[in-house]
């Protein structure tokens, strides 16, 4: 053994590797004696937050999980939802925070490469990726640098890897000034009958290891993940993993080939934590042990040690157990992908994870400790109460004025600058590109897309986190059927601070009693999901800056024509402008009180979950019967913000009919929730049937011009599209972007 890995276990190093003092003695009673290095190394990362979920497990519980089409829930891999014709879709999102704060280009595009793996892993060829993305206030010194290179890791490693980025969003706040987002979704599709899952079973078959070698990089990479920020954060570059995604289309192409076969009997990505997870997983999922000989690990780095080779997060690879004999089969395969292929173990019936190296066994832990048995804390929450109604309302001098600001803040302006550095195209299935409600991209050989969406306010879960976790499912689910997209199941990415912090805690209790209520009343159940704590960055005087509360939430429906899927585009001149759903006026934290009055203020809108349900119905019904020409989903700035995206995207400008009402302004630019924008030729039949649904309906113009105006105001589409358009050119300016 390493003289490192023989020296005694000091309380400093336990410390170092994340642990407390109350941890490591469970450490001690698990083992029934001391660890050595390579022990603690295992249980440190085993028991982080990112890997054992230790302050969220309890709590996830409440979500909602099960429905007549879920093949597979959270707990694998990936999700897994049956699309008919036996078709499954197979998704997950998953954050890759800190790493990118770091790192941004190797941390963005690494995120990328990991959540792909997890979809390829359960069988799935990968066809669409999405990513939510936030960022400090557009102002900050370092938010360009980061905008920039998180923007060339994803679009650098997805164009390269052949899987289209379609969606997304991305949001500029503060409150991420130390501490960004960076949340990668991927969508693929797999027979049903030939899905993979990750138990191992067999006692005496092969493990074995496929993809690239093992390197330095990334090691701790999930303890990083589960602290939060200090000043010294630009030291921990070291624990930014290196992706190559050349050898992940390699790596896609070679174990998809190896699943056309009967050789597999169980798959798992090394992702966080690698090899150590990966194993331990695999060994415990299946109620099994594992023994690893630790020099037939193949590593591109002399002198690595099994402590290293355990904690290592180096990219692109895999480890699979297979079926008896099948290993000559299997390797043939993976050398002509010119891919390492090496077994490194066998399955064994101790129950425990056995390491062996230069003969001597370095690591001999029992499973159940370190997964089943890994510490579930019930941490001390406090649910913030709701901010208070906001009763100072302002008003507009110049409506069109107001809306010029809006479009061109930097929460509404085009994103047209991130996603043209993404191929969108890739594979010839995409049917509807970033810039809508949502993306559509059909089903290979069918009629049949999958439509997609990633949804969440921040702001609204600050400021009531039951209603923000609502509101932020709920949207998922009004940009689904905006397409005209049945709306079937979610993933998520939980991001909070420090979970010790009462307040923290709950914010993350509060967003997940909103999610689990919207889910159930819409019947939109999660099926995969990742959380993401400590993103909180310490500064020198022991303060903390918490990001605030981000449920991001990836939806997922399914069109059975893909022809028939609604666009935001105007698409004529002269039809009727219909608003689905009431308005009140509701501006407590708008982003038009926030822009043009520099408040964030009240409580958010109220989510009316049946009214929900009812509109989403509605609004396929209408789609489905060629009632609508153009759809769109109103929410951030409200009704006419809504309308000018409209009108941008179809070229065609449209004469607005304001409301009676005290303070217009309240009502055009409130968020409202439960809305949604239609065209059409026939309002007449348009408003019968919404009648016929309890949805109140009101006629708010026609589309025709070249501006959007109404009464007192007026905005030509040039002013507007300059303002929109001219954001993100002018915060980028010459930064240059780093090559793929």
């Amino acid at each position: 053994m390493d003289v490192l890995e023989a020296s005694p276990i000091t309380p400093e190093i336990v410390a170092e590797h994340g642990l407390s003092d109350e941890e490591y003695d469970r450490i001690l009673k698990a083992l029934g004696r001391e660890p050595n290095l390579v022990e603690l190394g295992i249980f440190s990362v085993m028991w982080s937050e990112h890997c054992s979920y230790k302050s969220s497990r309890v709590h996830l519980k409440t979500l909602p999980t099960e429905a007549p089409w879920v093949i597979c829930g959270p707990g694998e891999n990936a999700g897994v939802i049956d699309i008919g014709d036996g078709d499954a879709a197979i998704f997950k999102m998953e954050s890759h925070n800190h790493p990118s704060y770091i790192e941004p280009y190797q941390g963005a595009a690494t995120g990328v490469g990991g959540i792909l793996r997890d979809v390829f892993t359960m069988g799935a060829r990968p066809i669409a990726n999405l990513n939510a993305l936030r960022f400090g206030s557009h102002d900050h010194p370092k938010t360009r640098h980061l905008v920039a290179g998180v923007v060339a890791g994803i679009g650098g490693y997805g164009n390269c890897v052949g899987v289209p980025t379609v969606g997304g969003e991305v949001d500029f706040d503060a409150a991420y000034d130390g501490n960004i987002l960076v949340n990668a979704m991927t969508v693929g599709v797999a027979r049903t009958d030939k899905i993979f899952y990750s138990a191992a079973a067999g006692i005496g078959n092969s493990v074995v290891y496929v993809g690239s070698k093992t390197g330095r990089d990334g090691i701790h990479g999930a303890t990083m993940a589960s602290t939060d920020f200090s000043e010294d954060s630009e030291e921990k570059r070291p624990t930014v993993q290196v992706g190559d995604p050349f050898t992940e289309k390699l790596l896609i192409e070679a174990c998809l080939e190896l699943m056309a076969s009967d050789a597999i009997v169980a798959i798992q990505d090394m992702g966080a934590a690698g090899l150590t997870s990966s194993s331990v997983e695999m060994a415990s999922k299946g109620g099994v042990g594992i023994r690893l000989d630790m020099n037939q690990v193949p590593c591109r780095e002399t002198g690595m040690t099994p402590y290293e080779m355990m904690l290592s997060e180096s990219q692109e690879r895999m480890l699979m157990v297979l079926k008896p004999g099948r290993e000559g089969e299997a390797e043939a395969i993976f050398r002509k992908w010119e891919l390492d292929f090496a077994v490194i173990g066998e399955v064994t019936d101790s129950g425990r994870m056995e390491l062996v190296w230069n003969g001597e066994t370095v690591a001999d832990i029992p499973l159940g400790p370190l997964a089943d048995e890994a510490p579930c804390y019930e941490r001390p929450y406090a649910i913030p109460k709701a901010l208070d109604p906001l009763t100072d309302i302002p008003e507009s001098p110049d409506i069109g004025a107001d809306l010029i600001k809006l479009m061109g803040s930097p929460n509404l302006a085009s994103r047209r600058w991130i996603w043209e550095q993404y191929d969108q195209q890739v594979g010839a299935d995409t049917v509807q590109r970033p810039g809508g409600d949502a993306a559509v991209v059909r089903v290979h050989g069918s009629n049949k897309a999958l439509a997609m969406t990633t949804d969440c306010t921040p702001r609204y879960c600050y400021a009531d986190p039951v209603e923000g976790g609502k509101q932020a499912v709920a949207e998922a689910w009004r940009n689904l059927c905006a397409v005209g997209a049945k709306p079937l199941a979610i993933t998520n990415c939980l991001n909070f601070g420090n979970p010790q912090r009462p307040e923290i805690m709950g914010q993350f209790v509060g967003c997940l009693k909103g999610m689990a209520e919207a889910c159930r009343a819409l019947d939109f159940p999660v099926v995969s999901g990742n959380v993401s704590l400590y993103n909180e960055t310490k500064s020198e005087d022991g303060s903390s800056l918490a990001i605030l509360p981000t449920p991001a939430i990836g939806g997922v429906g399914l069109l059975d024509d893909w022809q028939k899927s609604a666009t935001i585009a105007f698409k004529r001149e002269g039809e009727a402008l219909l608003l689905l759903g009431h308005s009140t006026g509701h501006v407590g934290q708008s982003l038009w009180l926030e822009v043009c009055h520099g408040r964030r203020e009240g409580e958010p809108p109220a989510v009316d979950l049946a009214g929900e349900r009812r509109l989403g119905e509605l609004v396929r019904q209408l789609i489905a019967a060629g009632l609508v020409s153009a759809v769109h989903d109103i929410s951030d700035g409200g009704a006419l913000v809504a309308i000018a995206e409209m009108a941008l995207a179809g070229s065609i400008g449209a004469r607005l009919n304001l409301p009676t009402a005290a303070n217009p302004a309240a009502i055009v630019f409130g968020e409202d929730q439960g809305r949604i924008l239609v065209t059409t030729s026939d309002p007449d039949t348009v408003a019968a049937r919404a009648s016929a649904s309890n949805i109140f309906t009101a006629r708010v113009g026609e589309t025709g011009g070249a501006a959007v105006e109404g009464p007192g105001f007026s905005a030509s589409l040039a002013d507007l599209r300059t303002a929109h358009e001219g954001f993100f050119p002018r915060l980028m300016g010459s930064e240059p972007t780093p090559e793929c």
